[in-house]
């Protein structure tokens, strides 16, 4: 009985804390996502250009990527339980700055301290998704990601009804969530410190000795380039979606926040469904499915009138967002014991990609047009092809 008793409550702390860092990275990517949320209310206030605006988003997400990784190596030789909040406070700091911004050089400084926060959070977070997982680690790892597809979703209608109407300054409001995240995540340390070490040791490190260490780089590199193809088209809905909108059909500010929600919550439906399914199926299917599977509707969306843009952007961003945790845990099955700086290496190149692709998207649509843009990266997904030269792992379940 008393065994009994103890697997329940470990099974049960197991969930609580899934649930509590799912909630955390809800919060966090809120906060982020209030970055391109805004970028309409900054680029009218400063009098930006597009290229201006891409460079807000490369100075938050090139701080999170080049310091992702790293965070997730030190991670794994040395863990640090509390420094998940200590992320969560470079957050609140960036915030703050954000909201009282008097110049577009601030603005950058705001946005480098909260992709500070991003860079600590996300490969710390992704282990304790892996603590917590019970050996389901797909399961796991969406309902962490969703957490932050959720947050991404609802930023916009935030920023709709807050920013937009109150300005720049409403921004501060956020620091209330950071503050909530702080407390949650400083309470998910003491878990990590004292419960969570001794679960991820546990794990079983499936190895796959008919992979070469050839293989096993070949098959690396194939998944960053299938993270490039997401990414990038990723960052054209993100940062541009609302200009598309705007320009081609006319619509308001906030009737275009809320197409972007719409989307974003597909994103948050297919980053779930993407994890399940590949616990069930095995991750490479998945990851086929969702990179290539989305290419007819990429390439239909340019020509499309506003209802089907708005049903085409749904479908895509389901089918698209299925893929990012079967490739996060079909790495770390390629690299065992390696779970903070994979995690750390596939978020922090995600950043990275989406800041570099918002920059460089912006400069072509400054001397094309935001239609030609999203002509031109609805081929992007042809690069799912690549996943034909994927190795096959066996679904081990438990």
């Amino acid at each position: 009985m008393t065994q009994t008793t103890a697997q329940k409550i470990a099974h049960d702390t197991s969930f609580t804390v899934l649930g509590a860092i799912g909630f955390c990275h809800l919060l966090n990517d809120m906060m982020q996502s209030l970055l391109p949320a805004i970028y309409p209310t900054l680029k009218a206030h400063f009098q930006l250009s597009f290229a201006q605006v891409g460079l807000v988003t490369l100075a938050f997400q090139c701080t999170a990527s080049l310091l992702q990784p790293m965070v997730g190596y030190f991670a794994d030789l040395k863990p640090m339980p509390y420094s998940l909040a200590l992320g969560m406070v470079s957050t609140l700091i960036g915030l703050l700055v954000l909201a009282v911004a008097p110049n577009y050089a601030v603005i950058l400084i705001a946005a480098m301290l909260v992709g500070l926060g991003s860079a600590v959070f996300h490969p710390e977070a992704s282990r304790v998704a892996r603590m917590a997982s019970g050996g389901r680690y797909g399961l796991a790892q969406s309902v962490f990601q969703v957490g932050g597809n959720t947050g991404q979703a609802i930023s916009p209608l935030i920023a709709a009804l807050l920013v937009a109407t109150y300005g720049q300054r409403s921004i501060v409001w956020y620091a209330g969530l950071a503050l909530l995240g702080i407390v949650i995540l400083f309470q998910v340390g003491t878990w990590y410190k004292h419960h969570g070490l001794a679960r991820i040791r546990s794990h079983v490190h499936v190895k796959h000795p008919e992979l070469s260490r050839e293989k096993v780089i070949q098959a690396l590199c194939i998944l960053l380039a299938l993270v490039f193809s997401k990414f990038i088209y990723l960052s054209c809905i993100g940062s541009y979606y609302t200009f598309y909108l705007i320009e081609k059909f006319g619509v308001s500010v906030q009737s275009a926040q809320v197409h972007l929600f719409f989307f974003l919550g597909a994103i948050a439906a297919g980053t779930l469904l993407g994890g399940v399914v590949g616990d069930r199926i095995g991750r490479k299917y998945v990851i086929w499915f969702s990179i290539l599977g989305m290419l007819p509707f990429t390439l239909m969306l340019p020509y499309a009138n506003l209802f089907w843009v708005g049903v085409l952007a749904s479908i895509i961003g389901l089918i698209l967002a299925s893929a990012f945790p079967a490739i996060v845990v079909y790495a770390q099955e390629l690299l065992p014991g390696r779970v903070g700086m994979i995690a750390g290496l596939f978020f922090g190149l995600s950043f990275g990609l989406s800041g570099i692709g918002a920059a460089v998207l912006g400069a072509v649509a400054d001397v094309t047009s935001i239609d030609y843009v999203f002509k031109l990266c609805a081929f992007l997904p042809a690069i799912g092809l690549l996943t034909v030269f994927l190795p096959n792992f066996k679904v081990h379940k438990r």
